[in-house]
Order: structure tokens, then C-alpha cells, then sequence
């Protein structure tokens, strides 16, 4: 017999459905939190999927269960993204109502966030810093920046299958950042020139651009979202704001699937 449990039980909800405070008591405050803490449940999902599809990327034999998690985390990315539009119906004066509540706080400071920019190869020891006062968050991010990110795992599997990479590129200081290398992009025209000689490898790259198209789309929404509701203003807790959104709209993940399409 199943053991006695409610949905309710199942699912936490006692912990859920009160954890929405509402500092000034403001309609909209309950909006913002929903839109925020909602994000930060598929985020941890996210990552949850991405440290699945790298175990199958390191072991390298079947990398359909890889696929299936990497589209996943597409359609998470999707819900991610139409959650801005219910958080654009949010007006200047509606945010302006309860932005004092939020104190130091903002969106910035997310540290899963963080992490699946760290888990995607957007590397930055100096982002640690704000997180010095959480030791949960900064052990880890601490992890999640000295491992090898998805692309770098994408790149050692390159090299077990014979593919001749920089030995650089397979052993280093994975806190790093991966620089865009001619011999990465060869290597994808070769794949994306004879896809039937490479078919798994080739759908993996596919797979990667797709979340990288999707990741793009997410920030943009991000970006237009919020200089609809506070324009050039800085963001809450001192955050760059828009400024800073724009900017990281010009980072690619995996440059060389992208810089490899001009070429073919």
C-alpha cells in the first residue's frame, strides 16, 4: 500500500504558499515576488538537468538521454521567458509603489543564476564577491566555477571520439573562460560538413545552439522588461541595470558553433 501522503504533503505547499511576504503591502508586491521566486524553482531545475546532461556528455557512450534533458531545460528556458511578460503588465509607478522594500536587494545577486552561467562557461572569479556573506552559495559557486563547464565537457568528448584538439583546450585552469580557437571551429564544420559520420555529435551541437538561442531570447526579455518598468535607472541594490543587461546580450556560450556558420 502506498503510504498515506496528501498533495499537499507531497509538495511542500505549506512552505510555498507562505513564503510570498509582502513588505509594504502593495498589490503589485505580490507580483514581483511570485515572478521571482517562481524563476528561482526552474532555475533549480535548470541546473538540475544540466548536471544530468553533462554526466552522459563525460561518459560519452549514449548522449540521447543528454538530448532529452538539454530540450528541457529549452522549454524551462520558455516559461522563463514568458514569465517576463506577466511582469511586464507591472507600471513604473506600480514598481515605484514597494521598490524602497527591496533594500540592497536585487535580481543580481541570484546565485543560481550565477551558477548556470558559471555551468555554461560565462566564468568570473570576481562574482564571488557578492556572495562572501552566503557559504552555501559561494561553495557552490566556488565548484561550479573550477569544473569544466557544459562546452568544455563538449570539447573533452571531442578529443576521446579522435578529434584533434589543443591540449590546452582539454586539461586547464578551468576557472577561466573558453576563448573561441580555429581548431574548435574546423573541428564543427568537419562535423556539421559530414553530419552522418557524426550524427550524435552533431545533434549535441544543435542541442547547445538551441539553448544558447534560447538563453539570448530569456535576456532580452529581461533587458526590454525592465527598462519598460525603470528605463536607465540603475537596478535595486545598486545593480548596473540596463546597462549591464545590454552588455551581456553580446556573450556567446559556445563561440565557435556560431562563428563556424560563416565559415561553411
Amino acid at each position: 500500500m502506498p503510504e498515506p501522503r496528501t498533495y499537499a504533503e507531497f509538495l511542500k505547499l505549506d512552505l510555498i504558499l507562505n513564503a510570498q511576504h509582502r513588505f509594504k503591502g502593495c498589490h503589485d508586491e505580490m507580483l514581483f515576488v511570485v515572478i521571482h521566486q517562481a524563476a528561482e524553482l526552474w532555475m533549480k531545475l535548470m541546473l538540475h538537468e544540466l548536471a544530468g546532461a553533462m554526466r552522459y556528455i563525460q561518459a560519452g557512450e549514449d548522449l540521447r538521454p543528454a538530448f532529452k534533458m538539454l530540450a528541457r531545460v529549452g522549454r524551462i528556458q520558455a516559461q522563463l521567458t514568458q514569465s517576463w511578460d506577466v511582469l511586464a503588465t507591472m507600471t513604473p509607478g506600480d514598481f515605484l509603489a514597494f521598490r524602497d522594500a527591496l533594500g540592497t536587494s536585487s535580481g543580481f545577486q541570484s546565485h543560481q543564476y550565477r551558477e548556470i552561467e558559471f555551468t555554461l562557461g560565462q566564468k568570473n572569479r570576481a562574482m564571488l564577491a557578492m556572495h562572501a556573506g552566503d557559504p552555501m552559495a559561494t561553495r557552490r559557486l566556488t565548484a561550479a566555477l573550477e569544473r569544466p563547464s557544459l562546452y568544455d565537457e563538449t570539447l573533452r568528448l571531442l578529443a576521446r571520439r579522435g578529434f584533434a584538439l589543443p591540449a590546452e583546450l582539454i586539461e586547464r585552469d578551468w576557472s577561466a573562460p573558453h576563448r573561441p580557437h580555429g581548431a574548435v571551429e574546423q573541428i564543427w564544420l568537419d562535423i556539421y560538413r559530414a553530419p552522418e559520420s557524426h550524427w550524435d555529435l552533431y545533434e549535441l551541437a544543435e542541442e547547445l545552439v538551441d539553448l544558447e538561442d534560447n538563453f539570448q531570447t530569456w535576456r532580452f526579455r529581461h533587458v526590454t522588461t525592465v527598462e519598460r518598468i525603470i528605463g536607465s535607472k540603475p537596478g535595486t541594490g545598486g545593480s548596473p541595470g540596463v546597462s549591464y543587461l545590454r552588455k551581456v546580450l553580446e556573450h556567446r556560450f559556445f563561440p565557435e558553433l556560431w562563428s563556424m556558420r560563416g565559415a561553411m
